[in-house]
C-alpha cells in the first residue's frame, strides 16, 4: 500500500511562488504515476499536473500550463509542484495522488491520496 503526505502550502500574494512536496511511504513494488489535484470550496476536485515514474512524461491543466512545474525524485520518494505567478483563482486545497491507471488526468485513476495542503493566494 501507499501513504502520501503533502507539505509546503501557505498564504502568498498574487504573483508569488510556492513549492509543494509530497512524500510517499509504504512498501510497494509498483512504479506509480503521481499527480496533483486541487479543490476549491464549492467546486469539484480538478486535475492540476501529473508525472509518470520515469519523469519523461508530464501533463498539466490548461489553467496552470506555463506557471506550474511538476517533478519527482524517486530516490527520495517525493514529487514536487513548483507554482509560480500565482493567482487568486489558484486558491484551493492541493492533494497528492498515486495510481497505476492509464488516464493520468482522471480522479478515478488514483486510489491513493494525501490529506492535502492549503494554498491561499491573496489579491
Amino acid at each position: 500500500q501507499v501513504q502520501l503526505v503533502e507539505s509546503g502550502g501557505g498564504l502568498v500574494q498574487a504573483g508569488g511562488s510556492l513549492r509543494l512536496s509530497c512524500v510517499r511511504s509504504g512498501r510497494t513494488f509498483n512504479s506509480y504515476t503521481m499527480a496533483w489535484f486541487r479543490q476549491a470550496p464549492g467546486k469539484e476536485r480538478e486535475f492540476v499536473a501529473g508525472i509518470v515514474w520515469s519523469g519523461t512524461s508530464t501533463s498539466y491543466a490548461d489553467s496552470v500550463k506555463g506557471r506550474f512545474t511538476i517533478s519527482r525524485d524517486n530516490a527520495k520518494n517525493t514529487v514536487y509542484l513548483q507554482m509560480n505567478s500565482l493567482k487568486p483563482e489558484d486558491t484551493a486545497v492541493y492533494s497528492c495522488a498515486a495510481g497505476l491507471g492509464d488516464l493520468i488526468t482522471r480522479v478515478t485513476s488514483y486510489p491513493y491520496w494525501g490529506l492535502g495542503t492549503q494554498v491561499t493566494v491573496s489579491s
